[in-house]
């Protein structure tokens, strides 16, 4: 399963069926270690948005 290459929906999908299977019944070392790397993933998503959206700011001319 390549996250990276996931769309970010997916990824939201998968946090949430994990969160869910962990209320539920618990996670293996295997899906807690996947829940990490969505978690991660979703993260970085944002950082990465955030700072696109810091960097489209120009700063006002005071008059």
């Amino acid at each position: 399963m390549d996250i990276d290459s996931m769309k970010i929906e997916e990824v939201i999908e998968n946090i949430n069926r994990l969160y869910k299977k962990s209320q539920e019944e618990g996670l293996s070392d295997q899906e807690k270690e996947l829940q990490q790397k969505f978690r991660q993933r979703y993260i970085d998503n944002v950082k990465r948005n955030f700072r696109g959206q810091l960097e489209g700011i120009e700063p006002k001319k005071k008059k």
